[in-house]
């Protein structure tokens, strides 16, 4: 299994390095990178080039992992049954950090992760996703900061995941379920740790609100 684990997370890494918004700001000759918060994520497109560009950017990265599971299960679920789960989710892990950190880009910077976590729930554990969603869209319209309601909705996906694996809800062989529970808290730690700047801005009080509006502007 472990050479699978590898393969998988190369799978998944391979599938994420593709940035929806970096390759949307090149097409409009603009470099998303160096413009707004400078984050090549859903949440940047949108705030710099308008609603449509943020729909493209997140439907291209909530495909991503969903691709790399569904690929997963196909190489894996005859000759691996038991552990398929565990490798999905592994692929999972691999498209977040590929998106997250593109070779190509420079200093390997690229989104932070929301949108594909949120395609690894609809692929992964499907009946996540309600909660999930509901809790980043209550929490971000109270508060305005979608920094905010994306950590809460990670929070919600690591607990959510530990409940139903305890209910026998995901699938999971008793075998690989801590692995699951591990890999659940990686994915919700580096969501969180993609958000420091955030973090530091909320403390500060000058973190940027949501807005409907669309501002181009580049990185000071």
């Amino acid at each position: 299994m472990l050479i699978n684990r590898i393969i998988v997370l190369v799978i998944g890494y391979f599938c994420g390095i593709f940035l929806s918004g970096y390759a949307y700001s090149r097409f409009k000759h603009k470099d998303i990178t160096q413009m707004g918060s400078g984050n090549a994520g859903t949440t940047n497109t949108f705030r710099m080039f308008g609603w449509k560009a943020g729909l493209i950017t997140l439907l291209g990265d909530v495909s991503k992992p969903i691709a790399a599971i569904l690929i997963t299960w196909l190489l894996f679920h005859k000759s691996q049954p038991e552990g398929v789960r565990l490798l999905e989710l592994y692929a999972g892990l691999g498209t977040i950090i590929g998106h997250n950190h593109p070779f190509y880009m420079k200093n390997f910077k690229g989104g932070k992760g929301i949108a594909c976590t949120g395609g690894m729930m609809i692929a992964f554990c499907p009946i996540e996703v309600p909660l999930g969603l509901g809790l980043f869209i209550v929490v971000t319209a109270v508060t305005k900061y979608v920094s905010v309601g994306s950590m809460v909705g990670l929070v919600s996906f690591f607990v959510q995941t530990i409940v139903f694996g305890e209910l026998g809800l995901l699938d999971v062989t008793e075998q690989y379920r801590i692995e699951v529970y591990i890999l659940a808290a990686v994915i919700m730690l580096m969501g969180i740790v993609r958000h420091r700047e955030n973090i530091k801005r909320l403390l500060n009080g000058n973190e940027n609100k949501l807005s409907l509006k669309k501002k181009e502007r580049t990185v000071s």
